[in-house]
């Protein structure tokens, strides 16, 4: 193959946004993907003759200014008319229902306090939000261009008002439970609002650190952070994202593995050259960009013998452990949810922050919980072509599931988790069990060997304080370039974090053509 401009890594949405605005911009651009589809985990995969389903169940990160600045509609993807409602279930509290602005079902106290909560967290959100879409500069950056984007921070957080930005600093890192007990009484309630600060990562709501800066960071999205299913599920974004990078000319190389980055030097240091697949060929390039993990990318791909022995630390010790598995049900109807006439939205089987809490404490400890938590989602209520006519899936989001358990995932351990699974479901859902024609679970382990996640993470890194915004993944790689000439990251390892964003992609694609 010729050389080319840039060679990307991976065809994740990350990997297709950075692909897609560098061939606008008149390079040559090949895609590089192990797999045989692209779309990384908001990929659609068969797990059951005829049932098709992604990792990525709902939209709720994806900002507006991404959508525009790729013309997605032009290619098909129409954003959700209406995002839809959060439900929290419990066995002890009738159903409670979320909106972006109201509840209904929940007491008096919690539906006066709801509005105001809400509202005051999305003005925090859009003062954030230009940040996401930037570059934040190192520490003691000395710039001008540095020093204009945290004066920029600094004006956006002071038009809050006094009264608002002083809240901000005392809320930016509170544990989750600490925020919502502040304003909440009910269980299941407080249980469905601390949800999204903690998904995909190892918090619980007891812990300190950036669960409300992680909410924040999803408020930014189209819908304010409410969710969302848009007409034809998530494959209708990735295949948008397809049709966008193939029409700019990406050329995409799927069912290739890259094998080694190649790594060359001179007297100025060292630069990347292109990339050496699996099967031999070599791919040359000006430069690459890479939407593996931070691990794989310096660790596995470019080699410890190309790294500074200090970076290569950092790498090692970044922290990547997954906590969330994924249940898939193929259901031979529509299942019946106590209390529900329908199951039409996010369903968040947590009935208390203590409940949470008791999940992730034994996860801590590499155990199974004895009641596991989750968010359920029945994308055939928006997707019906995704399942047999009549049928349906289950799709959930099971937290607080050990990577690495005790003695390792044997076959016993996982019938035991699934077990589980279905009896908690059957709680919620009598008779659950009796519609299932096929399933599939997924592990940290095995999102980790199906999708090369290191430790099977979302967000390929914790998105934790010490490795978020200017330090995200680490000291000399958190401005998308590397200490390798010609290497970037454009993943979700990258500012601002993980999640189907796709402003790691755009940053990245920014970076490159500066």
């Amino acid at each position: 193959m010729t050389a080319t401009d840039t060679i990307i890594i991976g065809g994740g949405h990350n990997g297709l946004i950075c692909a897609t605005l560098l061939a606008r911009a008149g390079q040559k651009v090949v895609i590089v993907e192990a797999d045989s589809q692209l779309g990384g985990l908001a990929r659609h995969r068969a797990f059951y003759p005829g049932f098709h389903a992604s990792v990525a169940q709902t939209l709720y990160a994806l900002p507006k200014a991404v959508i525009d600045s790729l013309s997605l509609e032009k290619y098909g993807f129409e954003p959700a008319k209406e995002p839809i409602e959060t439900i929290a279930l419990s066995p002890a509290e009738p159903p409670i229902f979320l909106s972006r602005n109201a509840i209904a079902g929940a007491t008096d106290t919690d539906r006066r306090a709801f509005p105001a909560f809400q509202q005051r967290l999305q003005r925090f959100s859009q003062a954030l939000s230009p940040f996401w879409a930037k570059t934040l500069p190192r520490l003691g950056a000395t710039g001008l261009q540095g020093l204009m984007t945290y004066g920029h921070l600094g004006v956006k957080l002071r038009t809050l008002g006094k009264a608002d930005m002083l809240e901000f600093f005392r809320v930016a890192t509170l544990p989750m439970r600490d925020l919502v007990d502040e304003h909440f009484e009910g269980e299941s309630l407080k249980a469905a609002l601390c949800w999204d600060g903690l998904l995909g990562s190892q918090l619980a709501p007891r812990s300190p650190n950036q669960g409300v800066l992680t909410l924040l960071n999803r408020k930014a999205g189209y819908w304010g952070g409410s969710h969302s299913a848009p007409e034809g599920g998530i494959a209708t974004l990735i295949s948008a994202l397809v049709a966008a990078a193939t029409e700019a000319g990406v050329q995409c190389l799927t069912g290739n593995a890259v094998q080694h980055i190649s790594v060359e030097g001179s007297e100025q240091g060292l630069f990347c050259t292109g990339v050496e697949l699996a099967n031999g060929e070599v791919l040359k390039s000006q430069r690459v960009a890479s939407s593996a993990d931070p691990k794989t990318t310096f660790l596995d791909l470019v080699g410890a013998q190309h790294l500074e022995i200090e970076f290569s630390n950092r790498i090692r010790r970044l922290r990547s452990k997954g906590y969330v598995a994924k249940l898939h049900l193929a259901l031979s109807e529509l299942p019946v949810f106590s209390g529900l006439d329908k199951p039409l939205g996010r369903l968040i089987l947590a009935p208390s922050m203590d409940a949470i809490e008791f999940a992730w404490d034994a996860a801590k400890y590499g155990e199974l919980p004895e009641e596991p938590v989750m968010e359920v989602f029945i994308p055939t209520l928006i997707d019906p072509s995704s399942a047999p006519p009549g049928q349906h899936i289950l799709s959930a989001n099971v937290m607080y599931i050990p990577g690495e358990p005790k003695g390792g995932w044997t076959q016993s351990l996982r019938q035991q988790l699934m077990q589980q699974l279905m009896e908690t479901l059957s709680e919620y859902a009598p008779g659950i069990e009796n519609l299932v024609l096929g399933s599939e679970l997924l592990t940290p382990a095995d999102l980790e060997h199906t999708f090369r996640l290191t430790g099977g993470h979302w967000h390929h890194i914790e998105p934790a304080i010490d490795q978020l915004l200017m330090m995200r993944p680490t000291y000399e790689a958190a401005q998308y370039k590397t200490p390798i000439e010609g290497l970037y990251l454009c993943g979700a390892g990258s500012h601002p974090a993980g999640d189907v964003s796709g402003n790691p992609g755009r940053n990245a694609a920014r970076e490159m053509l500066s």
